[in-house]
């Protein structure tokens, strides 16, 4: 199980390797949510999402003899895009599974970064099964892209620097929303809080349809998506929370939130207008729960992570869209 030294651990492994990436505001989004909104720019990282860190995590742990024959994940695009980049700058084989409906801009660069990617359908294959059955032919090293400890503690590191982050702003009570999926960031970051920013509470965001971790929490156990397709939010939509993570989520984070598709893409607009950053659909729920769900949010100050910027061109033009 991931805690506060594995995330600790996981920064110094990163080191210099990946970015501190800014937490940025603006007036006209405070004046949308009725309160200060400090925005977490991770759409600003390496691979354009916070699934750098897990990825960096989770290879540089593998003992040397061990990575050198090579890794495997599964992802729509981020954590993908992730543990290809780790495995190129530690000179090592990578081989992704991708559903056949993620965007192609996460395709193009994962395969950029030097990876093999294998595609699979979502709604007929076991990702799972397909994973370990390459990873035993071909003695590559799983990474999971949320139910791992090394993972969790990689994303863990955002954590730590937004923890530094908001004291510097002034800001020491809050709720931060953060966009999940399986809930690897959600509970790194809640892991990381409780230790270094105890007022500070991480409330998961989610697509509407797709809240299996906020109707978990709400049940006390695991609750399952009826369906893995059908929202724009790709990078955030999973069966259902994690084992490892759901623990975690369930002690440290308050109940979920959930915002339509057309909210995500009103929040990705904004955020270009007034933040000058561009965020995909799927990084984009946390801020607009922020700004579109202000009776459910506390508090005179809230943050919002922005998980990812991976988007392809004609989704971001629609997006772009709901300005006119």
């Amino acid at each position: 199980m991931s805690d506060i030294e594995m995330i600790r651990a996981a920064r110094a492994r990163i080191g210099r390797n990946l970015r501190r990436t800014p937490l940025l505001s603006s007036p006209a989004l405070d004046a949308i949510a009725g309160r200060r909104v400090l925005v977490k720019a991770e759409c600003l990282q390496v691979t354009g999402s916070f699934k750098a860190r897990g990825g960096w995590s989770a290879v540089s742990a593998i003992p040397e003899d061990v990575r050198a024959r090579g890794v495997i994940a599964f992802s729509s695009g981020n954590h993908a895009q992730g543990v290809a980049h780790a495995a190129r700058e530690h000179g090592i084989p990578a081989v992704i599974l991708m559903p056949i409906d993620a965007p192609q801009a996460k395709i193009d660069n994962t395969r950029a970064l030097g990876a093999e990617v294998v595609p699979f359908d979502r709604d007929t294959d076991d990702r799972d099964a397909m994973g370990a059955a390459l990873a035993e032919a071909r003695g590559l090293t799983l990474i999971k892209p949320f139910d791992d400890p090394l993972v969790i503690a990689g994303q863990g590191t955002l954590g730590l620097e937004l923890a530094e982050q908001a004291a510097e702003a002034g800001v020491t009570r809050a709720e931060v929303l953060v966009c999940c999926g399986g809930g690897g960031l959600s509970s790194g970051v809640a892991l990381a809080l409780e230790a270094e920013a105890p007022g500070l509470r991480v409330r998961p965001a989610e697509p509407e349809g797709f809240d299996d971790v906020a109707r978990s929490l709400a049940a006390g156990e695991i609750r399952r998506n009826d369906r893995l397709s059908g929202s724009i939010c790709d990078a955030i939509v999973t069966p259902q929370p994690g084992a490892l993570t759901f623990p975690i989520l369930k002690r440290l984070c308050g109940p979920g939130l959930a915002v339509s598709d057309d909210e995500a893409l009103r929040a990705m607009a904004l955020a270009f207008r007034h933040l000058r950053v561009v965020i995909e659909p799927g990084g984009a729920v946390a801020l607009a729960a922020a700004l579109f769900r202000p009776e459910q949010v506390d508090g005179d100050a809230v943050i919002a992570v922005a998980t990812g910027g991976n988007v392809d061109a004609a989704l971001y033009a629609r997006a772009l869209e709901t300005l006119a």
